[in-house]
């Protein structure tokens, strides 16, 4: 019998069919390809919220009367992962909630969502804390801006057993705090290190009061990057100063600072770490994503016409359910024609923090092999 007509046979036999069902079944239900959705209550409408560019942003569920129940199912492809929350209409005044039904949801800086799994999806093992690694530290930093006219918080990682006698490499993660709380970032760092797979490495973690301003291409910001922030941390820390031992990171508009700031400094950052990056261009016309992105286009169609060579190694990577998935295609082979190596990666997923957590592992090991990829690669 089919999860769907289960789900049929019991709306019809009443409540008790109803209670047995959820007490024997888990929703959403993945069975291959299809996900069956459901929802409990009295409402005048329930709809699937999601953020999957190419479908419809609701999908409405069906009402199996005589009972409570409302059901949907949706293709889903292996491997995907999906954020979602339920719109239900109550007396004509809709809400939004996570799935009742549903115990597993991802964060991030506006709240939580719902999550469902397509099938051949697992969270990474070395996204959750080993209890055999040892764990690094965060330090709080403040750095003084002449750029910004004022002091800028940062937080910097650093690797277990770290050392002033040693020297280490740096990578600037752009919303860094971000990165720590919704995508596992110090977890990842630790596992990693620990597993040889990356070396030991010191990470500035920065965070934007303007964060759509100063990332959308603000020259200012990268002369604090290279000027002040780096600078800063080589007189307190034991860095290595050379580009090749630099990395860069960010995701969406952090994935603009991130490139904006490499190529108007270039041979400062070695490797670049570009995330879901909201790189906007035009051919023809005007765009259509607000006047927030102006600077982001007038950024990017302008290194699409000098693109130079920013770095030596480049990792990107986007979701397929993405609007920016267009932009961040388009943009490798301009990448790769510059004479960098580039490794570009694409994924069943959206634009979310643990889309990015999940192709950290990849990135970080392709710019900062540690031992374990240098002896085996």
């Amino acid at each position: 019998m089919t999860i769907l007509r289960a789900v049929e046979e019991a709306a019809q036999a009443g409540p008790l069919a109803v209670e047995s069902l959820l007490a024997t079944t888990t929703f959403p239900r993945v069975e291959g390809r299809t996900v069956t959705f459901l929802f409990r209550g009295e409402a005048q409408e329930v709809s699937l919220q999601h953020w999957i560019h190419g479908l419809p942003g609701s999908l409405a569920f069906r009402r199996l009367r005589p009972s409570d129940l409302w059901v949907l199912q949706i293709d889903l492809p292996p491997g995907s992962r999906m954020e979602y929350k339920l719109g239900v209409m109550y007396f004509g005044r809709g809400t939004m909630i996570r799935d009742p039904l549903n115990p597993q949801s991802a964060r991030d800086p506006f709240g939580a969502n719902s999550v469902v799994y397509g099938e051949g999806y697992r969270p990474p093992d070395w996204a959750t804390e080993d209890p055999d690694a040892r764990r690094g530290t965060v330090e709080d930093r403040t750095i003084d801006s002449r750029v910004f006219g004022g002091p800028r918080q940062v937080k910097v990682y650093l690797p277990a057993r770290f050392r002033q006698t040693r020297r280490y490499p740096l990578l600037v993660a752009h919303d860094g705090f971000d990165y720590l709380a919704f995508a596992s970032l110090q977890t990842v760092l630790d596992n990693l290190i620990h597993r040889l797979e990356i070396p030991p490495l010191l990470c500035a973690l920065t965070q934007s009061p303007d964060r759509l301003r100063e990332y959308g291409a603000d020259e200012r910001h990268g002369e604090f990057i290279v000027g002040e922030l780096v600078p800063q941390l080589e007189a307190i820390y034991p860095l290595v100063k050379q580009p090749a031992a630099r990395g860069i990171l960010g995701a969406s508009f952090g994935a603009v600072a991130s490139l904006a700031t490499a190529w108007r400094h270039p041979g400062f950052f070695g490797k670049m770490l570009l995330q879901s990056g909201s790189f906007v261009f035009t051919e023809i016309g005007e765009h259509d994503r607000g006047p927030v992105f102006d600077p982001v286009v007038r950024f990017v169609n302008e290194f699409r016409k000098q693109p130079g060579r920013p770095a030596e190694q480049v990792f990107s990577s986007c979701g397929v359910y993405e609007s920016l998935i267009y932009y961040n295609r388009s943009l490798v082979p301009l990448l790769q024609d510059t004479g960098m190596t580039v490794r570009f990666r694409e994924a069943n997923d959206g634009h979310n923090w643990e889309n990015w957590r999940d192709r950290l592992r990849e990135g970080l090991s392709f710019l900062f092999p540690g031992p374990l990829w240098l002896v085996y690669e």
